[in-house]
C-alpha cells in the first residue's frame, strides 16, 4: 500500500518517527518519506544516524511547526499519507504552559486536518494517548480534543475522500516519555535507588515496533473515524524496576500531579461502539455519517460495560518476561 507513495510524519524526529523510518523501509518501497519537525539539530542528528540504515535519497527533512498553517500547506504538497506524531507531551510542561499546549496539540491538529483536506491527502493517522481517556491533566485534555477533531474531520472530506483515524497507546517502552531511560541513567551511574511513584501502579507494555505496526494497520484498514488500540500485556511498575536491577532499592515517592494509577484505553462508555479483533480493539465513531457498513470485518462487539484497563487486564508480564523484553529493545 505504501509502495511508491509519499509519507509525511509530523514530529518525525521523535522516538516514534525514528522507528517508523526504519520499519517503513523494511516493509515497503516508499517514493519519499518527509520528516517534518521544528528542531534542525535533531534533524541533523537523525540524518547522520540513519545514513547507513535506510535509503536516504528518498528521505526529506522539512523544518516546520504544526502551528504554522502556511508551512504545513507547503509541506503537504504531493503527500499521500500523513502520520501526526507532533505534540507537547510532558505533563508538567503542559500544566505550566497551558496555552502553548493548546496551540500545538489543538490548533496544530486542526492545521494538519485543514492541510490534509485541502491538499488531497489520502489518509491521516493521528497518534493519541491513554491520557486522552477521562483526562485529569491538560495534556490529556488537549489530546482528547485533538482526537475528536480528527474523528470529526471525516465528515468534511466529502468528494476529496481523505480518511482520518486515530491510534491510541500509553507510554511506549524505551521512548523519551518512558521511565526506562530515567532509571537506566541511574543504573549506569552505579545507583541502586529507583524512584517508584506508587507500588500499586500498573501500565500497559508496548514497544516502539508494536506501535509502528499498529499505525501500518490503521493506514491499511481505516475507513474513517476509527480509534485503533493494541491488545498488549500489563505490568506492575515495581516489577519493571526489579527487571532492570534485581537488587534495586525501591523508593516510593508518591503519585505526581496529573498521574493515574492505571492506564485506561477503552472506557465502559466506549464499549457501546467497540469491537474486538485478534490483536487489537477498534472504537468506532458514533456519528450519523458512520453506519454498520463501515465496520471493518473480522471483529466482535465487546460486552456492554467492558473496560480495557491496565489494572484489570487478563494478560500480565512478570519480572523475567520484562527482563527478556528489555534485552530486545
Amino acid at each position: 500500500m505504501l509502495n511508491n507513495k509519499t509519507i509525511l510524519i509530523t514530529g518525525g524526529t521523535g522516538s516514534f518517527g525514528k522507528k517508523f523510518l526504519e520499519m517503513i523501509f523494511e516493509k515497503y518501497q516508499p517514493k519519499k518519506v518527509i520528516i517534518y519537525s521544528r528542531d534542525e539539530f535533531k534533524q541533523s542528528v537523525m540524518q547522520s544516524d540513519y545514513k547507513d540504515k535506510v535509503d536516504m535519497s528518498r528521505v526529506r527533512f522539512f523544518i516546520g511547526d504544526v502551528r504554522d498553517r502556511e508551512r504545513l500547506y507547503r509541506a503537504f504538497e504531493g503527500v499521500d499519507y500523513v502520520i501526526h506524531a507532533a505534540a507537547m507531551k510532558q505533563v508538567p510542561t503542559c500544566e505550566y504552559n497551558p496555552m502553548e499546549a493548546i496551540k500545538t496539540n489543538v490548533h496544530g491538529a486542526q492545521n494538519v486536518i485543514d492541510a490534509a483536506l485541502d491538499k488531497g491527502v489520502k489518509k491521516v493517522v493521528a497518534l493519541s494517548t491513554d491520557k486522552a481517556v477521562n483526562p485529569i491533566n491538560l495534556y490529556g485534555g488537549t489530546k482528547l480534543v485533538s482526537d475528536k477533531l480528527f474523528i470529526a474531520a471525516n465528515a468534511y472530506s466529502g468528494s476529496k475522500g481523505t480518511v482520518f483515524s486515530v491510534v491510541r497507546y500509553g507510554n511506549v517502552a524505551g521512548s523519551r516519555g518512558s521511565v526506562i531511560p530515567i532509571w537506566q541513567n541511574v543504573i549506569d551511574k552505579g545507583g541502586k535507588k529507583l524512584g517508584v511513584t506508587d507500588m500499586r501502579m500498573t501500565r500497559f507494555w508496548i514497544t516502539l515496533r508494536q506501535g509502528v505496526e499498529l499505525v501500518f494497520k490503521a493506514l491499511e484498514e481505516s475507513r474513517g473515524g476509527e480509534t485503533f488500540i493494541s491488545k498488549i500485556p500489563s505490568f506492575h511498575i515495581g516489577d519493571l524496576a526489579k527487571a532492570m536491577l534485581s537488587d534495586c532499592v525501591i523508593e516510593e515517592i508518591g503519585i505526581r500531579e496529573g498521574e493515574k494509577l492505571h492506564e485506561v484505553m477503552v472506557t465502559r462508555d466506549d464499549s457501546r461502539s467497540t469491537y474486538e479483533y485478534e490483536k487489537h480493539y477498534i472504537v468506532y465513531p458514533e456519528y450519523t455519517w458512520h453506519d454498520e457498513s463501515d465496520i471493518i470485518p473480522g471483529g466482535k462487539k465487546v460486552e456492554d460495560g467492558f473496560e480495557y484497563n491496565s489494572g484489570t487486564n487478563t494478560d500480565w508480564m512478570d519480572v523475567s518476561e520484562l527482563q527478556e523484553s528489555l534485552k530486545h529493545m
